[in-house]
């Protein structure tokens, strides 16, 4: 693992992200090593000759500016690391950009895949309409440490548990959800009684990571090879939308509210979760747009 510290003029970034106005990356690059990460294209940028997963830069930045232009505004932690990745108990990047925010009117929303964010608690539940996420789309632990090298599935359910508890707004991700391989019924019926919000997220393969993918599909799930060639080779959405129709009925039976991604930040939060349909990029790259 390649570690290195480096200087940044503004940690926070104006984004067009339909979630946030702010999003906030303490860290570049990530120890999870998600074989599936979005995020890889970052080296395209950053010219690092590691593996995807084998390097962080650690960011250091001078103090918030004008901490008052941030009232009523939103910071979306993180859009293309976890900001509480291992790295984050030694160096507490995160930490101290909440504690530089806090106060300020901000609000946070936070995905990760690590129970070490239980350590900041307190600190989140500071601040105003609060928001965390865990990223959660299996409940086989085998097939996750195939996926990634983040804290386990339990961890992540114990952390979103003690998080909503606490009275603070939870979401589990369950993304991406792997076509044939992702029981994502089962994984609503696993977290209902701990969180606020469902939302759902598509495998998109492109990039360096598309090949890996595939590949792995193959060796470990040869049956599967069909549907994943009618998906990503023929571009089919007949599987997405009979799961579209699955977790609409679902719901329906479950008396859950079921709306669509650029409807769910007005989606309220209840005794039971959204659902939130969230599965097409393209449409989230459009909404992002506008």
């Amino acid at each position: 693992m390649v570690i290195r510290e480096i200087e940044t003029k503004d940690i926070m970034t104006k984004t067009n992200l339909p979630v946030s106005d702010f999003a906030v990356n303490p860290y570049v690059g990530c120890t999870h090593a998600c074989r599936y990460c979005y995020a890889s294209f970052m080296k395209r940028f950053t010219n690092h000759p590691e593996p995807w997963g084998e390097f962080v830069d650690v960011k250091n930045w001078p103090a918030v500016n004008k901490p008052g232009q941030y009232a009523g505004k939103e910071a979306f932690f993180c859009s293309v690391t976890d900001p509480y990745q291992p790295l984050e108990k030694k160096y507490g990047r995160t930490r101290a950009l909440l504690e530089q925010l806090q106060n300020t009117g901000i609000r946070i929303k936070i995905s990760t895949k690590s129970d070490l964010i239980l350590r900041d608690l307190d600190l989140i539940r500071s601040f105003p309409a609060s928001q965390v996420a865990w990223s959660i789309n299996t409940l086989d632990e085998d097939f996750r440490k195939e996926m990634d090298r983040a804290a386990s599935i339990e961890r992540r359910l114990n952390a979103m548990k003690q998080f909503y508890d606490a009275g603070i707004q939870t979401t589990c991700f369950i993304s991406p959800i792997f076509p044939g391989i992702t029981d994502v019924i089962s994984i609503i019926e696993r977290v209902k009684g701990q969180c606020n919000q469902v939302w759902l997220e598509n495998l998109n393969l492109r990039g360096s990571y598309r090949k890996a993918i595939l590949e792995w599909i193959h060796e470990h799930h040869p049956e599967l090879d069909d549907l994943y060639h009618e998906i990503y080779a023929k571009k089919s959405r007949e599987y997405w939308s009979k799961l579209d129709e699955e977790i609409r009925t679902y719901a329906r039976k479950e008396g859950m509210l079921y709306v669509r991604d650029d409807d769910q930040h007005r989606a309220p939060f209840g005794e039971k979760p959204v659902l939130c349909n969230y599965f097409y990029h393209e449409e989230v790259r459009k909404s992002a747009k506008k």
